[in-house]
């Protein structure tokens, strides 16, 4: 939402004619305008905060797109995996990813136990199970969901949920339900790492202005993750696009403890 000229002309032609008297008035008229668009503003990020979730069949589409014509590049990737790396340095537990497409992550956590995997798509187990040697094998576990339901993930068996270029196309109601359903399946001190829309930068929000990404923030984000009781641990970004949250189940049972720079074991 931005000023209209008539706006911007207003506002400096009471400047230039300000003096100590006028201050004050122009100060409160300047702010009533500020607050009008700032109301209008809300009002349409609501509009987009509401829109509905897509269906299968697009995220299969998405899919085979993305296929051919992968989003993240080698440098991208490099980051992405170095921070995966940070929360592996230990298998005395197992790692969930969520919305794992092809698997462009999921060889990046072999250091888990077993590697749970979530999606839509039941077609992708065969896509990534071709990723890894056939001793291998047994340490994966796929399952489907129809939108956030993760009941056959034993409780308590996870301490790190991962998700990349998949949270960014769900609603906000679809974001803080996954939210309250993963919690089950993370140990007391268990991190999630996600990658979420943050339409404060433009190209965030041209993906949700053409409908492709759904309309998120980082302070929305922040508030749905303390809602449903985390710790936000950290809220960064690696370029405008690709913007993450670290955040984990309060408790002290994972032996791993992560810092935006260093990592210890307790």
């Amino acid at each position: 939402m931005t000023l209209s000229i008539e706006e911007i002309r207003l506002i400096t032609e009471k400047l230039e004619k300000i003096d100590k008297q006028d201050l004050q008035k122009v100060v409160q008229d300047t702010l009533k305008i500020f607050q009008g668009l700032i109301t209008a503003s809300d009002a349409y990020n609501e509009t987009h905060i509401k829109k509905f979730d897509k269906p299968a069949q697009w995220y299969k589409m998405d899919v085979e797109v993305k296929r051919k014509n992968p989003v993240v590049d080698p440098s991208l990737f490099r980051q992405i995996q170095t921070k995966i790396f940070q929360f592996g340095k230990s298998n005395l537990y197992n790692s969930l990813e969520i919305g794992p497409g092809v698997g462009m992550f999921s060889k990046e956590f072999r250091a888990w136990r077993l590697n749970y995997f979530l999606d839509i798509l039941p077609h992708l187990e065969e896509k990534i199970r071709r990723r890894f040697p056939p001793p291998h094998q047994k340490y994966l576990k796929f399952f489907t969901t129809r939108k956030t339901e993760c009941s056959n993930i034993p409780q308590g068996s996870c301490n790190f949920v991962f998700s990349w270029d998949t949270f960014v196309f769900f609603s906000k109601d679809h974001i803080q339900q996954y939210l309250h359903d993963i919690k089950r399946v993370l140990i007391k001190g268990g991190y999630v790492f996600i990658h979420y829309t943050d339409c404060h930068y433009d190209y965030d929000l041209q993906q949700a202005n053409r409908s492709y990404w759904n309309y998120n923030n980082k302070a929305l984000m922040e508030q749905m993750i303390i809602n449903e009781g985390y710790d936000v641990v950290e809220m960064n970004q690696f370029r405008p696009g690709a913007n993450y949250a670290v955040f984990r189940k309060p408790g002290k049972q994972n032996p791993v403890i992560y810092g935006s720079h260093e990592l210890n074991l307790e």
